[in-house]
């Protein structure tokens, strides 16, 4: 198989500094999540100024620098998708960014997992394509190996309920099927994904310092799916309190 030709060299013919160069004042903290509603909301709420744009083919992404408890921290919208995702995300190492938190909204499948409840993924299983290029094969990878125990702290702070568990990575939301479904679950996963394991696989391979969290959406553990408080506009106030979290994890980490 041709995702089984992992190459460990960290030099390929284009790297990311031969696109994107270092940015004057890049906080060397940063938070991102996936959904622009929650994203505006952030940037609105601190007052965070464009310093950067991140750019591919068909679009261009802001980069914001705020401050937070007094600590610097830069604010980019994630790309939705493993392959986006980790591309972006070397663009922004490549800017300056050691120290990321990134959140966003998952599936559950253990339907006792309420709305917006907070999940920390402690592994994944790797079913899509990209975190193949960063770390030799394998069907799992370790997720946050770094902060969790200090995440925990500020969920306990804030008095705010958590769940820990293996999270299942895939890139093709439409093949989420039934089957599929009841085999991830009975390899221990409690949620699905698109981002996670390859985000884990390149921050492994950059050593940078990534941590992932994600607030619960729609619900595949049932007769029917569930969409819940997938869309945009659903319940705001656990997606804020999640950004709030991600922030004052930042703040400590920063």
């Amino acid at each position: 198989m041709l995702l089984h030709e992992f190459d460990p060299s960290p030099i390929a013919v284009i790297n990311p500094p031969d696109i994107y160069k270092p940015v004057e004042g890049c906080p060397g903290v940063a938070v991102s999540c996936f959904e622009r509603g929650t994203f505006g909301r952030m940037v609105q709420r601190l007052g965070a100024e464009e310093i950067a744009l991140t750019r591919c083919a068909n679009m261009e992404i802001p980069v914001y620098r705020a401050e937070y408890r007094g600590t610097p921290i830069a604010l980019y919208e994630a790309y939705v998708g493993a392959a986006g995702c980790v591309g972006m995300l070397e663009d922004l190492f490549a800017a300056g960014v050691e120290k990321l938190v990134l959140f966003g909204t998952c599936g559950v499948l253990d339907r006792s997992i309420r709305d917006c409840g907070i999940i920390i993924p402690t592994s994944a299983l790797r079913d899509e394509g990209t975190s193949f290029h960063y770390a030799p094969p394998s069907d799992e990878i370790a997720v946050n190996l770094k902060y969790r125990e200090e995440f925990i702290e500020i969920l306990d702070r804030h008095k705010c309920g958590y769940t820990m568990g293996k999270v299942w990575t895939t890139d093709a939301m439409y093949r989420e099927t039934a089957e599929k479904m009841v085999r991830r679950k009975s390899q221990g996963c409690i949620c699905v994904d698109m981002e996670c394991s390859a985000v884990a696989a390149l921050a492994q391979f950059r050593g940078k310092a990534v941590f992932q969290f994600f607030h619960a959406a729609d619900n595949l553990d049932g007769e029917a799916w569930d969409a819940r408080s997938l869309g945009g506009g659903a319940n705001i106030t656990g997606k804020d309190k999640a950004a709030l979290l991600a922030l004052e994890l930042a703040a400590r980490i920063g």
